[in-house]
């Protein structure tokens, strides 16, 4: 029996050996995975806001190929109006009135904003262009916690589009897939020089889940992500900075993901 145990020792403790050994392996590759680190830590900061927001996005009851007006109508029926109207920075202290519903239909996400500003401006007309300089509203999601989509579109219904971590390292969306985001601008599509007085418009944007060409995402329901929605005009009389859930920078910054609210898809 004592020749049995003393047998048996090496062969129980190599396994010992073998387990930690893997156990630290696993810990490490934890500790040091920079993408799992980094959604970690931005939801833990979503997740501490004191103001920060939550939206769930209803699931819009719809029919196959539905128009344009057919959704504005659905929209407006089945959903309720959310504002943007935190002013994050002082020295830009001009706020239009601005509104958005947002829904979707498990393919598609059914956004339309609603503005009212004192000077309006839509000169870029080339997709993927500076539309943040006109009248525009913006939507940024992130669908996995660590990178986001920014969709930026003017008040004549001009497209940027972009896919990235931060600011500086932005992928733009092919125009050719961005075709595919229907788009509704009140105030038409041609490009005009700002025009001064008191303008009311409004911007509907279907945006299908094949835009989301970096994520591996095929239905909308019951998926939790994080988003903000904002509305600026960086050349406008006077520019102006707005964002539906709060900003904490020193300067104008949209491209924080840190400051995103929650939202759920229904």
């Amino acid at each position: 029996m004592g020749k049995i145990n003393k047998l048996r020792l090496p062969i129980l403790f190599a396994a010992l050996v073998l387990s930690l050994s893997i156990g630290q392996n696993l810990y490490s590759e934890i500790r040091t995975d920079p993408v799992r680190n980094r959604a970690n830590n931005c939801m833990k900061a979503i997740e501490a806001q004191d103001d920060g927001k939550k939206l769930v996005v209803k699931k819009i009851d719809t029919g196959k190929n539905t128009s344009l007006k057919e959704a504005r109508f659905l929209l407006e029926a089945q959903t309720q109006e959310h504002t943007v109207d935190v002013l994050n920075w002082d020295v830009f202290n001009y706020r239009p009135k601005v509104g958005f519903r947002i829904g979707h239909t498990g393919t598609e996400i059914w956004l339309e904003y609603y503005v009212s500003e004192k000077s309006i401006r839509g000169v870029v007309a080339r997709t993927n262009g500076s539309v943040h300089e006109d009248s525009c509203v913006e939507f940024f999601l992130s669908l996995d916690h660590v990178n986001y989509y920014n969709f930026e579109i003017n008040c004549i219904g001009t497209k940027h589009v972009a896919y990235g971590p931060d600011r500086n390292n932005r992928k733009n969306i092919d125009p050719k897939i961005l075709d595919a985001v229907r788009v509704d601008p009140s105030l038409g599509n041609q490009p005009f020089e700002e025009r001064t007085g008191s303008y009311n418009w409004k911007l509907l944007v279907i945006i299908p889940v094949s835009c989301f060409v970096y994520s591996d995402i095929k239905k909308l329901d019951g998926v939790k992500a994080t988003a903000n929605f904002y509305k600026c005009g960086d050349k406008t009389s006077p520019p102006h900075y707005l964002s539906w859930n709060p900003v904490h920078t020193k300067t104008p910054d949209y491209h924080r993901p840190e400051y995103f609210g929650q939202i759920y898809f229904d």
